[in-house]
């Protein structure tokens, strides 16, 4: 194991026990790496883990959820996303968080389900990771300067718009949502590694630092792990177009009705 890796594994382990050690924990599952190894690591520290995957019946995350969650040995439910639920569930986290774009909405809404759903009080989250270890399909075959340039600018749409609109979310189901991958500690040894670490050369190499450090932690079928983007991977993006569809509209047309008949 290399010092960068091992460093790594370290600054991940101690950020989730931090926030997790003693407690009855909710992961937001999706059944892929980033949730899959915060659940696995969780599971040494909390008190209980429940993981929940919200979606389409028989959508891709929900089949791969529910089988990780048997190899974990972890309890898991499935949160239904359905055509009767979802325009009235957009619709109450659209007034909740005055978000008003729709790409937004639609690979946040797996999240306002689980939220609206945990009875336990920290719900643990996947996100940054793909920022931060250069997981998106479009950093391939960047250059240095293009990487860090995307990667930047990324993250900090992250912060500055995607996690506010999650804390009202978790606010106003009286959660809090934990972030390991954004801890300090974790972001700081990502920083200090040399950019052609984290680099992919294509689709198998996205967060190769992350799947080592799975490895590393004796989850190889976490590591091996491909997902899909929340929206496509929970089959919102399909049930909400649907829904719009049939009242004659596009999906942004939808959201934009939504929005002006709640604030205007």
């Amino acid at each position: 194991m290399s010092v960068n890796s091992e460093n790594l594994e370290h600054a991940i382990v101690s950020a989730i026990r931090n926030g997790v050690e003693d407690q009855d924990v909710a992961v937001a599952f999706s059944g892929g790496l980033d949730s899959g190894l915060v659940a696995a690591i969780a599971k040494d520290y909390a008190r209980s883990v429940t993981l929940y995957t919200s979606g389409k019946e028989k959508s891709y995350d929900v089949v791969m959820a529910q089988e990780m969650s048997e190899r974990l040995g972890l309890p898991w439910l499935h949160v239904p996303i359905t055509e009767d639920n979802i325009e009235a569930r957009l619709r109450e986290m659209i007034s909740i968080t005055q978000t008003s774009s729709p790409l937004t909405l639609s690979f946040e809404l797996p999240l306002f389900f689980v939220c609206r759903t945990v009875h336990e009080k920290y719900v643990l989250s996947g996100q940054g990771a793909d920022e931060l270890f250069a997981g998106y399909s479009k950093y391939i075959d960047m250059t240095d300067d293009e990487l860090d340039r995307a990667r930047k600018s990324d993250m900090g749409k992250l912060i500055t718009s995607t996690i506010p609109h999650e804390t009202k979310v978790a606010d106003k189901f009286g959660k809090k949502v934990l972030y390991p991958y954004m801890d300090p500690l974790v972001t700081m040894q990502v920083n200090a590694m040399d950019l052609k670490d984290l680099k992919p050369k294509d689709a198998d190499s996205r967060k190769m630092l992350l799947r080592q450090v799975a490895r590393n932690l004796g989850y190889p079928f976490i590591a091996d792990k491909r997902k899909k983007a929340a929206q496509y991977g929970s089959g919102t993006m399909d049930l909400i177009r649907d829904v719009a569809k049939n009242k004659g509209m596009t999906y942004s047309e939808l959201v934009e009705s939504i929005y002006k008949d709640i604030f205007e």
